[in-house]
């Protein structure tokens, strides 16, 4: 291991997932970094729709099981760098994003790295400093802008998602596009489109997120019973809110050739029923678009340091580490957007 200018602790504080609704802030052993690690500081770790729905069920197949360091939202100084790591240096701040795709797989060679047969997951962002596995140092851990505060850089991985179902449809410029949920991914999507000269409209029943709609560039907000009443239709309908009632909505918001979006990913076992007539006959292009890439992670950092793309709008709280369960479970009450957890 390089020695780090900075004199590291001999444990931190780290949360960790220990059960459906539960979590609990412990004190870790420091692990210096081996060869092709680095080990960082975070600076600030933000709450996301995925943390809720996981800390709801206590536990992910894919992403993590319990016990587990938790959050994967962050931005971070490096303060110390394993043998073989010639890309960062002690001070560099970072975004590490919580995959890994192989780069070698039939997926990755066609740039499609987020349907990788081998991808890997890192959570552990909820805490002071996190170890960061070779794989990822290599393929998931980007510059932060020197003028981009870390407590939006640490947006990127949900912005990156949010540009990787943009660029899966093609829509021209000045298309009207509906918006289904106003999260923080509906957020983000409002954001994105807005900044391309898109005309967006936002769907939501709270008040106060249609208000942040508005200020993140949507022309038009609605509530879903004005939603039900309009008789708008539109060249891209967009599902940001993971149900089936979202997801129907979607269907038929859209004219005559045009684009649904599924953005929001629904409950295991989930099944829809399609009109045919509706998709033949209307010649609809239905697309689902999962996760992020790491060409959507690098755009996703440059959109954040435009000063046009207002992100700090959807950090709607600050707190420490000891603070996450009622972060996550503010999010639930609808009262916060996203949190940002500061060691």
């Amino acid at each position: 291991m390089r020695s780090s200018a900075l004199s590291l602790p001999d444990s931190y504080r780290a949360v960790f997932l220990i059960g459906r609704q539960e979590v609990q802030l412990r004190r870790v052993p420091m692990a210096l970094p081996t060869a092709g690690e680095i080990l960082v500081h975070i600076e600030a770790a933000t709450t996301c729709g995925t943390d809720v729905k996981v800390f709801r069920i206590g536990g992910h197949p894919r992403m993590l099981r319990v016990p587990s360091a938790f959050g994967h939202e962050m931005a971070a100084t490096v303060v110390a760098a394993g043998e073989g790591v010639d890309a960062w240096r002690t001070g560099d701040r970072v975004v590490v994003v919580y995959s890994a795709s192989c780069g070698t797989c039939p997926y990755c060679l066609q740039n499609r790295e987020n349907l990788c047969s081998e991808l890997q997951y890192l959570n552990g962002a909820f805490a002071e400093y996190l170890l960061v596995p070779r794989r990822f140092v290599e393929r998931s851990t980007h510059p932060i802008p020197p003028d981009l505060l870390s407590e939006q850089a640490a947006l990127t991985e949900p912005l990156a998602c949010v540009l990787h179902g943009i660029e899966a449809c093609q829509i021209s410029r000045q298309a009207e596009i509906l918006v289904l949920g106003g999260g923080p991914i509906g957020q983000l999507l409002v954001g994105a489109l807005a900044t391309e000269g898109h005309r967006v409209c936002l769907v939501d029943s709270n008040e106060s997120r249609r208000a942040v709609a508005s200020r993140m560039g949507a022309e038009r907000v609605m509530d879903r019973q004005e939603h039900r009443q309009s008789t708008a239709s539109f060249d891209l309908g967009v599902d940001a809110t993971g149900t089936l009632k979202g997801w129907n909505q979607a269907l038929q918001s859209v004219h005559p050739g045009g684009q649904v979006l599924f953005l929001g990913g629904c409950p295991p076992g989930s099944r829809l029923e399609l009109d045919t007539g509706h998709i033949h006959y209307d010649e609809l292009t239905l697309r689902g678009a999962y996760h992020h890439r790491p060409a959507t992670a690098k755009r996703a950092l440059e959109l954040l340091s435009e000063r046009r793309f207002p992100a700090e709008l959807l950090l709607t709280a600050h707190s420490g580490l000891e603070g996450t369960e009622e972060a996550l479970r503010s999010m639930m009450r609808r009262q916060n957007l996203k949190v940002v957890l500061e060691p």
